[in-house]
């Protein structure tokens, strides 16, 4: 690589797009593999007897173990590297996806969802991560957003064997043939490099040429700096956006297909269709997202796209009956739910430019996905206001969330373009 640092690079390379190309597969995936329960609840419930509430329960446990997922996995990437843990994660979520489709009761889906979880919790901060450190800086917005359009991929997919295969071939084998993932891992592992920032930071470290006090501050307990004076502001700011844009994200999805087939009467087919329109919008909204972060900074791309969200969120769900008539209206605003998701695809490379290398990965895991573990509130709540309001009052509180993520953002100062180092003391 000529001496250069992949992140010194003016355009990006091959290397760029290998690592591109597995964080954003294990991203589709990831996201496939828990989000393919949501649209697989009514024939689940059906054949194991399961309440709604009991199915909230499992969805709920799963999104908490991505909290422990999230803290084990980030701190093995920073100790043994992104490369091999996010591979880690990849074959952790789709061995537990499988398991899931030979679950004879409703205990043994809790345990299955729960490592699935576990590795659903490591990929994002890992992925991230290895883009952040890896790709140039004027290019890691854009391209931190765009590996974030995995998520609308990966629930357009679980929407086609949700909503179109599950009916022929049944729930069960929906879930075992999710474990195809695990042959990414296989295929590709050998072209990825690892990411040359951490790598630079081990070298620097071991070279002797740092004063013992450095050493032993970079080599101290990742987990407990995150709560030092002087990471603990930074932290648990990142740790309430990160709060705010889950529970946006989580409290619109977590019952839209169930919503749609019980409230709305869809079949599960047109639910699927439907999820699917909304996922598009997703898939361009992160697409775009990080061109105009890049452009206009992160703050304000963020804060646009969260209010586009909260707007679309609202029509669909408490001003449903103004617009039932208007069925393509409907759509559109179903379009811009997905596309104002976008402002998800702002966390990864803000939180890449905030943490120093020798712990940005244990960072954006444990907040990211503490968030997420807070979760499994979401789908209970949303039922329980669901028998007052309808699941679509429960839904709507969606929007509240992504007013609060627009607005925190500002909490944080502007990084767009900063260049991030192998040892943060070290400097020029």
């Amino acid at each position: 690589m000529n001496g250069k640092l992949l992140s010194e690079y003016d355009t990006p390379t091959k290397e760029h797009y290998y690592i591109l190309l597995m964080s954003w597969a294990g991203w589709v995936f990831d996201f496939y593999d828990l989000t393919l329960y949501t649209f697989l609840l009514i024939p689940i419930g059906k054949e194991l007897h399961l309440s709604n509430m009991h199915l909230s329960y499992i969805l709920g446990i799963s999104l908490a173990a991505t909290a422990i997922g999230g803290i084990i996995f980030g701190l093995l990437a920073d100790r043994y590297g992104r490369r091999s843990v996010l591979q880690w994660t990849i074959l952790t979520y789709s061995i537990g996806t499988f398991l899931s489709g030979l679950s004879p009761d409703f205990y043994f889906l809790v345990l299955f969802r729960i490592i699935t979880g576990i590795g659903v919790g490591g990929e994002w901060a890992t992925g991230q991560t290895y883009v952040g450190e890896t790709f140039p800086p004027k290019v890691r917005g854009r391209f931190g957003a765009f590996m974030q359009t995995g998520a609308p991929v990966g629930v357009a997919l679980a929407a086609l064997v949700g909503g179109f295969l599950s009916p022929v071939i049944g729930w069960r084998a929906s879930f075992m043939v999710s474990v195809l993932p695990a042959v990414l891992v296989i295929v590709i592992r050998k072209r990825l490099p690892e990411s040359d920032l951490w790598e630079e930071r081990n070298r620097i470290i071991k070279s002797g040429k740092l004063s013992k006090a450095i050493v032993e501050q970079e080599s101290g307990s990742r987990f407990l700096s995150l709560f030092s004076p002087e990471y603990i502001v930074t932290f648990l700011k990142a740790l309430l956006l990160a709060i705010f844009i889950m529970s946006a994200y989580w409290f619109t999805y977590s019952w839209l297909p169930g919503y749609l087939y019980e409230q709305r009467h869809f079949s599960m087919t047109k639910s699927g269709l439907w999820m699917i329109i909304t996922q598009t919008g997703g898939f361009i909204g992160y697409a775009t997202f990080g061109f105009v972060a890049d452009k206009l900074g992160r703050r304000p791309a963020f804060s646009i796209y969260a209010f586009l969200m909260a707007t679309g969120l609202i029509m669909i769900t408490l001003m449903w009956n103004v617009i039932a008539h208007y069925p393509y209206i409907i759509l559109a605003f179903m379009f811009m739910v997905g596309f104002g998701t976008g402002f998800f695809g702002g966390y990864g490379p803000i939180m890449s430019e905030l943490f120093p290398t020798k712990i940005r990965n244990t960072a954006m895991g444990t907040a990211f996905n503490l968030a997420r573990g807070v979760q499994f509130f979401t789908p209970v709540v949303i039922v329980v206001v669901a028998r007052y309001y309808g699941l679509g009052g429960g839904i709507s509180i969606a929007s509240l969330f992504a007013v609060l993520a627009g607005l925190w953002i500002w909490a944080f100062p502007e990084t767009k373009g900063k260049k991030l180092t192998a040892v943060e003391q070290i400097r020029g």
